[in-house]
């Protein structure tokens, strides 16, 4: 009985402490510093060995400007026998408000002079003087203290404090020397070193790491080197120096070839074919098993669809066949398949022969997952061939097969993509209506934009003329009938002139036109969308596209960085805000974090 009063004291006084600083702590926010001392004082009384309530009182009693009563509480503390050394820094700080800068350089050396009696206090002194900004005197407790006992680490605190202080060298060869200790530590450092690198490799954050890689693989040839550099290559996008690294550590470390394959996609991703192409030769060439080269075949012909002019189309069929006779046409296959059933359909036209195909596909003894993938490209051919209620069917099929995948929310879209096609709005406006609640948020965008151009649309015109007429160039698009679909597009704009959907219609022209490669009609859709819309929800769609335009395309960064301010500054909700601040920073020459 007597245990159980004293526990529900202690809870009741501990509560009741939680309360009182609570209260402290809302008065010193509010400026009502008298209030708020008054309680600290009390806290400090009852709990005179709680150091946060000691030194929450003297920071009240700065702002009060009452300096003299701060030192005493903590020349007090210092006095007694559980001596805290980091006070000296508070104390020092103290000093420093009455600018009295002579004290408060004696008591900051006070402080550092106390790891003589232990390296250990270097932890709390050390984060006392970054608490206030005193970065020299943190990054000297540090060094002092590892210099005296080669056991402790402040690599962590040592390399984030260099590389507030610039000095660049320093931080790099710290966070290395981290690494070196400690492994785990190495995506901790990456990341850090993200916030110094950028793209270009004359940045000179980029020049300081990459010489500092290079001196140290001279001097240890380790495999960390190696992988570091690649990484710093990949953030310039130097892919063919990344590739070189890249092979050094596969035939150092006989560990696999998944570093080669990643750069491969990473290269894909950024449209450096190229570089793609040669990581995915180097790594078929090395694949040690038929089920991994086979993999790598696969990746290589995603390249050959994405380069392979009209002409080149026959032999690229003739590779999918080759590869097709040598690793059979089962489930093992079956990715592969796809994409050349793709590339049948799409490329060549052969739409009944791809279907047919699919077909026979889909009746092999295959896991939910791949049985959905296949009908989920079959149905998209279907779509491209407009058998509309047929491609409806397989897509609901695979919502039914694979419910918990976001394979099936995408099928649930394409069902109202694919109803929009067919001038079903009401029924596609079901479906989106669904949709964007979809986890998925890429999913959910785009079913947001779809539902908000059909209501749009719907409500100024009730016979929905104009969104059946821009449904149909939307699907001639598809079926890559570019210039019927920029014909059509004309059309609306022609007859349907100050209507609601005439940004839509404007949009999709500019990326008709850059598709087609007629660049200069693609910047006249999109200044026009912005000269006339720019109040509208399509207007940072329009900024976005002509930033990216003039970047890549136009080699105009000057026009593209004004065009992502536009952005930065207007656009602060847009799902283009976080890549237009990137890119806007990229080409003024920041440090990208």
């Amino acid at each position: 009985m007597r245990t159980l009063l004293f526990i529900l004291l202690f809870c009741f006084s501990a509560n009741s402490f939680a309360q009182s600083e609570a209260l402290a702590k809302n008065y010193f926010e509010q400026g009502e510093y008298e209030k708020s001392l008054s309680i600290y004082k009390k806290l400090v009384k009852t709990n005179p060995n709680r150091i946060d309530y000691i030194l929450s009182t003297v920071e009240v009693h700065q702002q009060l400007e009452q300096f003299e009563e701060a030192e005493q509480l903590l020349r007090q503390q210092l006095d007694s026998r559980r001596r805290l050394p980091q006070l000296y820094v508070d104390l020092g700080h103290n000093y420093a408000l009455q600018n009295k800068d002579s004290l408060a350089s004696r008591a900051h050396k006070d402080a550092i002079q106390y790891l003589n009696e232990s390296p250990n206090y270097a932890y709390n002194i050390g984060k006392a003087f970054e608490g206030y900004s005193l970065l020299d005197e943190a990054a000297t407790t540090y060094e002092t203290a590892m210099e005296m006992d080669a056991n402790l680490n402040f690599y962590p605190q040592l390399a984030r404090i260099y590389g507030e202080q610039g000095a660049l060298e320093k931080m790099f060869e710290t966070y290395l020397s981290l690494i070196e200790s400690n492994p785990s530590y190495r995506s901790i450092a990456q990341r850090n070193f993200s916030s110094y690198v950028t793209e270009d490799s004359n940045n000179e954050a980029n020049s300081i790491l990459r010489k500092t890689l290079l001196k140290r693989l001279q001097q240890n040839p380790a495999i960390l080197y190696n992988e570091l550099l690649s990484w710093l290559f990949i953030q310039q996008k130097e892919y063919q120096k990344a590739f070189i690294q890249e092979k050094a550590i596969y035939k150092r470390a006989n560990e696999g070839l998944s570093g080669i394959v990643d750069l491969g996609f990473i290269a894909f991703n950024d449209d450096d074919f190229e570089n793609a192409e040669n990581s995915f030769t180097y790594a078929i060439e090395n694949s040690a098993t038929p089920e991994e080269k086979l993999r790598n075949y696969q990746y290589l012909m995603k390249i050959k669809l994405e380069t392979a002019t009209e002409k080149e189309y026959p032999e690229v069929a003739q590779q999918f066949e080759a590869l097709l006779d040598t690793y059979g046409r089962d489930i093992q296959t079956y990715m592969l398949q796809i994409d050349y059933n793709h590339f049948l359909a799409f490329n060549l036209g052969k739409k009944e022969e791809a279907i047919s195909n699919l077909k026979q596909l889909a009746k092999e003894n295959m896991t939910s997952y791949q049985e959905a993938r296949v009908k989920m490209e079959l149905a998209d051919i279907l779509v491209f061939s407009e058998q509309f209620n047929q491609a409806l069917i397989y897509y609901s099929q695979i919502q039914k097969k694979v419910k918990n995948d976001v394979l099936a929310q995408q099928a649930r879209f394409k069902v109202a993509q694919t109803s929009y096609y067919k001038g079903d709005f009401e029924w596609a406006q079901v479906q989106l209506d669904v949709l964007k609640k979809s986890a998925s948020q890429l999913i959910a965008n785009d079913a947001m934009q779809l539902s908000l151009m059909i209501r749009d649309n719907s409500m100024e015109d009730s016979t929905q003329t104009a969104l059946k007429k821009f449904a149909t160039a939307e699907l001639l698009s598809l079926q890559n009938k570019d210039q019927q679909a920029i014909t059509a597009l004309a059309e609306i704009l022609e007859n349907h002139k100050g209507e609601k959907i005439e940004d839509e219609v404007l949009l999709k022209q500019g990326k008709i036109y850059e598709k087609t490669g007629d660049f200069n009609k693609a910047e006249a859709s999109y200044i026009k969308l912005i000269e006339f819309y720019k109040e509208d929800i399509l207007a940072d769609d329009a900024y976005y596209h002509l930033a990216k335009l003039y970047e890549n395309k136009l080699a105009l960064p000057e026009k593209a960085k004004q065009y992502y301010e536009q952005i930065i500054y207007n656009f602060a909700d847009s799902i283009y805000f976080i890549e237009a601040r990137k890119r806007f920073r990229m080409l003024r020459g920041d440090a990208i974090e």
